[in-house]
């Protein structure tokens, strides 16, 4: 049984930073790919980020590109999210989402093409 849990979401004033954990657990760490994703009320779940783990090659959404950093812990099975210089327009739950493939190359900025999800964490930044 695959489980994420997020952790490290909070209140932060604007042009502050917040650093997202994801600890990931119940199968093996090779071909995988795993997200970042935000949902903020009355919007689409948004792609945030994406780290494929074997190579730890790293992908961004326009909105957070030069601001939101993701990186990995192989040791740990843990995928980070660090956000400097936030918005406000950042609010949002921000969810953790991971998906095998037969391939080291996959990664999706689509929510629908990941299975496993995490229950989110709050991040609120204020002005």
């Amino acid at each position: 049984q695959v489980q994420l849990v997020e952790s490290g979401g909070g209140l932060v004033q604007a042009g502050g930073s917040l650093r997202l954990s994801c600890a990931a657990s119940g199968r093996t760490f090779s071909n995988v790919a795993l997200a970042w994703f935000r949902q903020a009320p009355g919007k689409d779940r948004e792609f945030v980020a994406a780290i494929r783990w074997s190579g730890g090659y790293t992908y961004y959404g326009d909105s957070v590109k030069g601001r939101f950093t993701i990186s990995r812990d192989n040791a740990k099975n843990t995928v980070y999210l660090q956000m400097n210089s936030l918005k406000p327009e950042d609010t949002a739950v921000y969810y953790c989402a991971a998906e095998w493939t037969y391939g080291s190359s996959w990664y999706s900025r689509q929510a629908y093409a990941y299975n496993h999800w995490g229950q989110g964490t709050q991040v609120t930044v204020s002005s």
